[in-house]
């Protein structure tokens, strides 16, 4: 079990960095609605919350 939340949290850890380094190309390729600012905060704000969750996975599971 411990195993598995470790692999998780590397994944969302891994994820949301991802997610906010590249946000305004992942949004300009997979949305196409106008206002991408707000696109782009909002996988922003995902990524944070992404790697929030693995991060405390991986400090209580380690």
């Amino acid at each position: 079990m411990n195993l598995f939340l470790l692999i998780v949290g590397a994944i969302l850890l891994a994820g949301g960095v991802i997610l906010i380094y590249d946000a305004r190309p992942i949004t300009k390729k997979y949305f196409g609605f106008g206002d991408q600012n707000e696109a782009t905060l909002g996988m922003k704000m995902l990524g944070f919350i992404f790697l929030v969750l693995g991060g405390t996975l991986l400090l209580f599971y380690l």
